[in-house]
């Protein structure tokens, strides 16, 4: 037992021995490769670190980057370089930051420098950088600089690009169907330059922002509630938020206790608003933000970054003693930066030492930047900082134009006591997808789909919230109606006193209607009366003195012109543009129109197939009908009559060849054609009337137009008429009884006026008169009148564009003016009508030749198989010849016996 007790005693002393050389060896020849290596070391780069070390996030990025710089090295001990950080107090002030800078150069001799936490800082430094040629890496962009890159070429940002972040925001709104939103922004330098580029995306998306509202961190709660309860007034529904995490604390929690975090309400946070908020999430401030949707940066998950974590969340609470939830994304793009560094320096060592320059640092003055450090070592760490390409905590590192890569943002949704879940992932490409994931090769991928997964909004609903446009079923529209009382069938009131009611139609009540079924969501209107307008005022009556207050929008005969839209906003035209001319039909016509239909050309093709047409029949039948056999000149005469008679189907010729039939069955079809054609077409040019306006312009002449009408401001003084020739007139019924007495006898030559008001005159007396038009361009059609801004405009235009293409409109328009007239444009002298060609009538032709010639191969190849026995034999060269001698001697017994 004694022997056995000791044999363990000796195994357990064994295996403890074991263990401890296995825990000691490890560190004793660690610290022996790293005192070999610590020799083979030949230059320290220094780096400055400037940050606000009074606040915890500063704290933070300073923690990681030392720990970064503690991880690079111990994997990469055989590296000749050494970053080594100096680290300088900004205080939160750009002052503080640019002095610190300076210091860090002067006495530390810094090669880089890691900082800006502010715009105004980054844009000191970006200077600084600029000046000393020393690489600025950035967490902020410099303020009002849209591309830093080319201004900056020793700056680098790691922040979120914000054109990206602001086009992501733009394409969640447009995806929801939300029309209008409102941006609400701290009053700060870091926080306004982001919102110039987020109003032009959504302005690019067609999205109205309705109100901007800027809150300065020192405001305080009565200021923010007063805002607040002027939002809710507005009964806007959608909001982008972008502040800082203490104001927006207290905003969150000033809306939920006015009641603007319960259902029907939709709030949107940026990246840089959410980044920062993330790590600093309590209980209480989730609870005031539930369903509000949030972007953040992606950072991919990895085993690498949940250690690193791990690691920093026990060394930091031990070392601060302080908890803090989660690393926000700033410093984890600070460690893969402190190691971005370290990689630069070791590779340009050997083309620094390479390269024979002569260091001569002057002592610093504020006053001489100039002078400050060598070129040599910030141009080419600054090429080293561009070629690298590694994936670290944060993802793909890389730099492009100087901004940090990003290929996607996190879409979350604030939901629960543990702060946000995610919902889906914004791409670089502009799509919303639910998933994101890599290949093996490193290309991006995405998931089919193109939705989010489903979001909690406030209040706890499941349904999406619906913007102000969105609800207008809620509020019903004041509609206000205008009309011209000469032209009923554009808009007509009709009152009626028995009912007390009144009766609203006409063409541009129509088409406003129809207008409206085709919007995306329910709208209720109400269409309350103008009283009658005097025409002359009504630019000043309509136009500058509206009014949204009274009706929110006016639907009428209004035309669209740039004055106008300085006052209001229209729609896309309803109606034709231009001007036309009306005049009396002309009885002279030019004794050689008939030849007008068709070109030379065609006529010349009609004839040779006349011909050829006749030409094949008689080769048909001439060897087995009696009436194509005789004398040559009746065959000839034959070949004429038959073809030409097909024209008026007069052929009298019995055919007994079914080749012949067929091809002459062929060729009355498209002789039906061509006639029908001629006919139509000679119709069209003997019916539209052709006025030259050098005789308008003539001093005996006068021109009427609409009283009121835009028209007299616009094209009539352009044509240089004297205005005691010009006429003003009401009505369709005027305008007939001016154009009946004409000129010398009190009336006048001709009316110019909008297409839409001549196509209504056409429909009443077009068998008198006839038009030229649009003559001139320059009116722009009828459109509906909105206040400015209305996000109604763009969904109407789309509608009336919708109505124009399916046909609706020229539908509605024949149904209210009732007319089909010929218009035609001012064009030369002949008429306008273009005439047939032969291009129109090519397959035609074809189809005749091809039936012509088809008849002719069937017609020999039978003739050839029943006589081949004859012809195999036949010498067809002897054959030749007599029948030559034999046209020879015929010609000449003529020609002797004539003389």
């Amino acid at each position: 037992m004694e022997s056995k007790r000791s044999n363990r005693i000796i195994f357990l002393s064994f295996v403890s021995l074991l263990m401890m050389i296995s825990l000691v060896g490890p560190v004793l020849s660690a610290q022996s490769f790293d005192e070999t290596h610590q020799g083979m070391v030949e230059e320290e780069i220094h780096v400055g670190v400037i940050l606000n070390m009074g606040s915890r996030e500063s704290k933070i990025v300073q923690n990681c980057i030392s720990m970064a710089i503690s991880d690079f090295y111990s994997l990469h001990s055989y590296y000749k370089t050494r970053v080594i950080f100096h680290t300088g107090d900004s205080k939160g002030e750009p002052l503080r930051a640019l002095s610190s800078a300076l210091d860090l150069l002067e006495n530390s001799e810094v090669r880089a420098i890691i900082g800006a936490q502010t715009s105004i800082e980054a844009k000191f430094l970006a200077e600084l950088g600029d000046k000393t040629k020393v690489p600025v890496i950035s967490f902020s962009a410099p303020t009002s600089t849209s591309s830093p890159s080319n201004k900056y070429p020793y700056f680098f940002q790691i922040n979120q690009d914000e054109s990206s972040q602001a086009t992501c925001i733009a394409d969640i709104v447009r995806a929801f169907k939300w029309k209008d939103v409102v941006i609400i922004h701290e009053e700060n330098d870091d926080w306004r330059d982001f919102i110039p580029h987020l109003v032009d995306s959504l302005l690019e998306k067609d999205i109205h922002i309705s109100y901007k509202i800027s809150l300065d961190v020192s405001s305080d709660d009565n200021n923010m509630i007063e805002e607040i309860q002027k939002l809710m007034a507005s009964e806007q529904k959608v909001f982008v938020l972008h502040m800082s995490p203490l104001l927006t604390f207290r905003f969150y929690m000033n809306a939920k206790n006015l009641g603007m975090m319960r259902e029907g309400y939709a709030w949107i946070m940026t990246v840089k608003s959410m980044d920062y908020l993330h790590s600093n999430m309590g209980s209480s401030v989730t609870e005031s933000m539930q369903g509000v949707i949030g972007l953040k940066s992606y950072i991919p998950a990895s085993k690498e970054l949940y250690n690193f974590t791990s690691r920093w969340r026990n060394t930091f609470s031990a070392e601060h003693n302080m908890e803090i939830k989660d690393l926000n994304v700033f410093c984890i793009r600070a460690y893969d930066v402190a190691w971005a560094l370290a990689k630069a320096a070791e590779r340009a060592r050997p083309k620094i030492h390479s390269r024979r320059y002569v260091d001569d640092r002057l002592s610093l003055n504020l006053m001489d930047l100039d002078n400050i450090a060598t070129s040599t070592h910030g141009s080419i760490l600054v090429e080293e900082i561009l070629k690298l390409k590694f994936k670290g905590l944060s993802g793909e590192f890389q730099f492009v134009n100087g901004k940090l890569v990003s290929n996607a943002f996190e879409i979350v949704n604030v939901i629960g006591r543990s702060g946000d879940r995610r919902v889906g992932f914004w791409t670089c490409v502009g799509k919303i997808t639910r998933e994101l994931y890599s290949s093996s090769h490193g290309k991006q991928l995405y998931s089919n789909s193109t939705d989010l997964e489903d979001i909690i909004w406030p209040g706890g609903s499941a349904k999406i919230p619906k913007s102000h446009v969105m609800q207008m079923s809620s509020k019903k529209l004041r509609i206000g109606v205008v009309r011209n009382s000469g032209f009923p069938e554009l808009v007509n009131i009709r009152p009626n006193l028995e009912t007390n009611t009144t009766t609203i139609t006409g063409f541009c009540i129509d088409v406003f209607r129809a207008a409206i079924e085709r919007l995306p969501y329910h709208v209720e209107y109400e269409l309350i009366p103008f009283p009658d307008r005097d025409r002359t005022k009504a630019t000043i009556d309509l136009f500058k003195q509206f009014n949204p207050q009274n009706c929110d929008a006016v639907v009428g005969d209004t035309t669209i012109t740039a004055e106008r839209s300085l006052y209001v906003d229209f729609t896309v035209p309803y109606t034709d543009l231009g001007v036309g001319m009306v005049a009396p039909k002309d009885s002279k016509n030019s004794v050689w129109i008939f030849m007008e239909p068709l070109t030379c050309d065609l006529w010349l093709t009609s004839a040779a197939f006349f011909v050829l047409t006749g030409f094949v029949i008689w080769l048909i039948e001439h060897p087995i009908n009696n009436e194509f056999q005789g004398p040559i000149s009746q065959q000839i005469g034959m070949i004429f009559w038959f073809a030409f008679s097909t024209l008026v189907f007069a052929h009298r010729e019995k055919l007994l060849s079914n080749l012949s039939r067929f091809v002459v069955i062929v060729w009355l079809f498209i002789v039906l054609i061509l006639t029908s054609s001629y006919t139509a077409t000679l119709t069209s040019m003997m019916t539209v009337q052709h006025i030259e306006l050098n005789v308008l312009n003539s001093k005996d002449n006068y021109i009427g137009y609409q009283d009121g009408s835009i028209v007299s401001k616009g094209v009539i003084s352009n044509l240089n008429f004297k205005n005691s020739n010009l006429q003003p007139f009401n009505s369709p019924e005027e305008y007939a009884n001016a154009l009946s007495r004409g000129s010398k006898n009190g009336g006048v030559s001709a009316i110019i006026d909008e297409v839409p008001y001549l196509k209504i005159f056409l429909a009443k007396y077009s068998k008198d008169y006839s038009m030229i038009g649009p003559i001139s361009p320059s009116t722009n059609g009828f459109g509906f009148v909105f206040p400015k801004g209305s996000p109604l405009v763009a969904d109407i235009s789309r509608a009336i564009a919708k109505l124009r293409e399916d046909g609706k409109l020229t539908m509605m328009e024949y149904t209210w003016f009732q007319s089909r007239s010929m218009l035609t444009s001012s064009g030369d002298n002949s008429n306008n009508v273009k005439p047939l060609t032969t291009e129109n009538f090519r397959g035609l032709f074809l189809i005749s030749g091809v039936s012509s010639a088809l008849a002719l191969v069937m017609l020999y190849s039978f003739l050839i198989h029943k006589n081949w026995h004859l012809l195999k034999n036949y010498d067809f060269k002897d054959f030749f010849w007599s029948r030559l001698n034999f046209v020879k001697e015929y010609l000449s017994k003529k020609l002797f016996s004539r003389n």
